[in-house]
């Protein structure tokens, strides 16, 4: 009898441990099914590892047949050599004015001088004044001319105007283009080191390049931040936060007096950098 082969889990001898038990309680049904149960969780544990060890080969299989995106396309920014400044254009001389319908005599009025100044210099005679009018000096009238009628006397020269130029200039049109505090490659590496990969980003492993446009203020300040391609996942706002980073510019000028200037930058969002 002890030389037998005996399974306790058959169902003669299941009848037999379980004859004055309740099988309903639910240890009966286990032992019924205990065998096909564990057939069952061998094969899905092998299944599981097979897939675990062939999936870097199943990857780099279907890797190998989906087309390989495009390059991105990178923007560079060129900075051409601003214009010659045209020469300076000359100021005509002063046109003088035609001669008056009528003669006039030298008669300026009295200047106080010290005495070693005065001349001795012979005032108009009454007569010479019947048939000319007083003035600064003596000028020979022409009857022909027309007459000129003089305006109401002013208060004066007054202050001209100043037109305040809010144009915004480009980079190519300008006389003095700005400059930033170490030249625009110190620009450029302050931003790219100010640049934090958002975790979004980088999470759903998303990679390119954002554009951002900016204005260079009178004043030497960036402002209008506007994102001319975008990225999204956190990118843009990344990029324009980089950009605030930096410091102020030298201001370009124009006609000797500082103007807006517009400038654009490429910034790349890399994982592999």
């Amino acid at each position: 009898m002890f030389g037998s082969k005996i399974d306790l889990f058959k169902r003669e001898w299941l009848d037999v441990v379980f004859a004055k038990k309740n099988k309903n309680y639910g240890a009966y049904e286990l032992r019924q099914t205990s065998a096909s149960n564990t057939t069952k969780s061998l094969f899905i544990a092998s299944t599981i590892f097979i897939l675990l060890f062939l999936a870097p080969k199943i990857y780099a299989l279907i890797a190998g047949i989906l087309p390989e995106p495009p390059p991105e396309k990178v923007t560079e920014v060129i900075m051409q050599e601003p214009p010659p400044i045209n020469p300076e254009v000359k100021t005509p001389p002063p046109v003088e004015p035609p001669p008056p319908k009528e003669d006039q005599i030298k008669f300026p009025p009295p200047v106080v001088k010290p005495d070693n100044e005065v001349r001795d210099e012979e005032p108009p005679k009454l007569e010479e004044l019947k048939v000319a009018s007083p003035g600064q000096k003596t000028v020979e009238g022409d009857p022909n001319a027309d007459i000129v009628q003089i305006g109401p006397v002013g208060e004066g020269p007054k202050q001209a105007v100043v037109v305040e130029d809010n144009a915004v200039y480009t980079f190519q049109a300008m006389e003095n283009p700005p400059t930033y505090p170490g030249g625009v490659d110190q620009f450029y590496k302050t931003v790219f080191n100010a640049v934090v990969y958002p975790p979004m980003a980088s999470d759903n492993n998303i990679q390119g390049t954002v554009v951002v446009s900016f204005t260079i203020e009178k004043d030497g300040s960036m402002a209008n931040f506007s994102v001319d391609r975008k990225l999204g996942y956190g990118t843009d706002e990344a990029a324009i936060k980089a950009l605030k980073a930096a410091k102020r510019w030298n201001p370009g000028m124009q006609n000797g007096k500082p103007v807006k200037v517009k400038f654009n930058i490429p910034i790349k969002f890399s994982l592999a950098q």
